[in-house]
C-alpha cells in the first residue's frame, strides 16, 4: 500500500461523506430552514430594513455570517457524532482496527466534516440567494474561509468527540464553547460599535476572523486584520490537527 493506505483513506472518506448524504433532509436541508429563519427574525422582525452596518445594507452584512455559523456548525456536529456515536455503540473498533495510521484517520474524518460544511454553505447561500441579492467581491477569501473555518469546527468535533464519554459531554462542548463563540463573533453586528476593551477581546476569538474574512469575500469590507486572520486560523489549524492526531495515535478514551 506504500507510506499512504489511500484506498483505506478514500473508503473512509466515502463512508463520512454517506453518513450525512444517506439523511440529507436533516443535514442539508434542516440547517437551510434553519438559517433562513435565523435571517427573517433578525433582519425584518427586528427592523433590519433601512439599517446599516459594514457600508451596506444591514441583510447583506448578517447573510455571510449566518451562511458562516451553518457550516461550522454542520462540520463540528459530523465529526463529533462521527466519533461519539461509534464509542457508545461499541463498534469504535471498526475504526480502529483497519490498517490506517492515526494522520489517515485525522484526515478521513476531518474531510467528511469539512465536506459537510461546504455542502451546507452551497445549500444555505443557495436557499438565501432567493431573498437576499448575495454578490461575491472575492472569491478566492471566501473559498479559503469556508474550508480552513470548517476544518477548524471538524477538528474540534473530532477531538471534542475523542473526549466524551456521553452524549451530555458533548453538548457541554456545544453549550459552552460552541455556541457563546460563535455568538460573540460578530455575526449578528460589526463589531466596530462595541467600546474599545470589548472589541480588544472580540479580537482574540477566532471565530471573529472565520467570520470577518468570509464576510469580507461578499461584500469588501473587513471589522479586522485579513493578514492575522488568515495565520490564526492557519495556526489554530495546525494545532487542533495535532492535537487529534495524537489522541488517535495514543488511543486517548478509544482504546481500552
Amino acid at each position: 500500500m506504500g507510506a499512504i493506505n489511500g484506498r483505506g483513506l478514500w473508503t473512509l472518506y466515502v463512508k463520512e461523506v454517506r453518513r450525512f448524504m444517506n439523511v440529507f433532509s436533516q443535514t442539508l436541508l434542516a440547517p437551510m430552514v434553519t438559517t433562513l429563519l435565523f435571517l427573517a427574525v433578525f433582519a425584518l422582525a427586528l427592523g433590519g430594513a433601512g439599517r446599516q452596518a459594514g457600508g451596506v445594507d444591514y441583510i447583506l452584512f448578517l447573510a455571510p455570517g449566518l451562511i458562516m455559523m451553518s457550516m461550522v456548525q454542520n462540520a463540528f456536529a459530523n465529526t463529533s457524532s462521527s466519533i461519539l456515536i461509534a464509542k457508545v455503540q461499541g463498534n469504535i473498533v471498526d475504526l480502529l482496527m483497519p490498517p490506517l495510521s492515526p494522520a489517515e484517520l485525522v484526515i478521513g474524518i476531518a474531510g467528511g466534516g469539512v465536506t459537510r460544511g461546504v455542502v451546507v454553505g452551497l445549500v444555505v447561500a443557495l436557499g438565501m440567494s432567493m431573498f437576499v441579492p448575495l454578490s461575491i467581491h472575492n472569491f478566492g477569501f471566501i473559498a479559503w474561509h469556508a474550508v480552513n473555518a470548517s476544518l477548524m469546527l471538524a477538528l474540534l468535533g473530532l477531538i471534542g468527540g475523542i473526549w466524551a464519554e456521553k452524549f451530555d459531554h458533548m453538548a457541554a462542548v456545544t453549550n459552552f464553547i460552541i455556541t457563546p463563540f460563535s455568538f460573540l463573533s460578530g455575526t449578528f453586528y460589526s463589531i466596530e460599535r462595541l467600546p474599545e476593551n470589548v472589541r480588544f477581546i472580540a479580537h482574540l476569538n477566532p471565530f471573529f476572523y472565520m467570520i470577518d474574512g468570509f464576510r469580507y469575500g461578499f461584500i469588501g469590507h473587513a471589522d479586522g486584520s485579513l493578514a492575522a486572520g488568515f495565520f490564526l486560523m492557519l495556526a489554530v489549524n495546525i494545532v487542533l490537527g495535532f492535537v487529534a492526531h495524537r489522541m488517535i495515535a495514543t488511543g486517548y478514551r478509544l482504546k481500552a
